[in-house]
């Protein structure tokens, strides 16, 4: 199930992010307002938290334009702006929640799992990208159509943010913090370790990987259908 975070706080964004892939959603991230009308039109999004004071297009413009293309997609606006003139806009706008800074992440999951359950969207739907097919629910993968493969919830963890970033090269940084937030952080034997573990399930040849690449000096890309491809 992928949630868009818009938000230009990048400390808050990465705290929300970290928060809602523990609890097991593809998160993608967005700093300001044509920057997530770019990411909403090509991932189409299950749920938006949507920050208001955006740069460059506020997050009250965003919505406007999120409603013109989806009226039952669910959209939790979160801001410091509390006052109840802000709040009546943003619902009138089309807003489902308004949920006022600081918060705890246990209350935005709460308010997270409330809107999806509304919207009929709580079972989180298997994520596809090039070869592969991941369902979340059941902790396995599918590549090229081949049987299912079950994996642990590192694994899950991992390809996840892979998948979401299809193409692109993460950094090391990165993606242990995801995978072990900031205990494992930049643990570069333990990524290599996973990363090995994964290639056997996802490889016809692990010592010659087309998915899961190495990129030396900065860390790992997953190519969903395959490098050179």
């Amino acid at each position: 199930m992928k949630i868009l975070v818009v938000d230009d706080d990048l400390e808050l964004l990465r705290l929300i992010a970290f928060a809602l892939r523990q609890a097991g959603y593809m998160v993608l991230e967005a700093q300001d307002g044509p920057q997530a009308l770019a990411v909403f039109e090509r991932e189409r999004p299950d749920l938006v938290v949507l920050d208001v004071n955006l740069p460059r297009l506020n997050g009250f413009e965003v919505l406007k334009k999120i409603r013109a293309a989806s009226e039952g997609l669910p959209v939790m606006m979160l801001t410091v702006r509390t006052g109840e003139e802000d709040q009546v806009r943003g619902l009138d706008l089309g807003a489902d929640d308004y949920l006022g800074k600081p918060f705890s992440p246990r209350t935005l999951l709460a308010r997270v799992r409330a809107l999806l359950r509304r919207a009929g969207v709580d079972k989180p739907a298997p994520l596809t990208s090039g070869d592969f097919v991941l369902d979340l629910e059941t902790q396995a993968v599918r590549v090229k159509g081949g049987s299912p493969v079950r994996l642990t919830n590192l694994e899950v963890r991992l390809l996840q943010l892979l998948l979401a970033n299809g193409g692109h090269t993460l950094p090391l940084e990165r993606l242990t913090s995801h995978v072990w937030g900031y205990r494992g952080l930049g643990d570069r034997q333990l990524l290599k370790q996973l990363v090995h573990r994964l290639r056997r399930k996802l490889e016809v040849d692990p010592a010659s990987p087309r998915y899961l690449v190495t990129v030396s000096g900065v860390g790992y890309a997953l190519h969903p259908g395959g490098a050179g491809d």
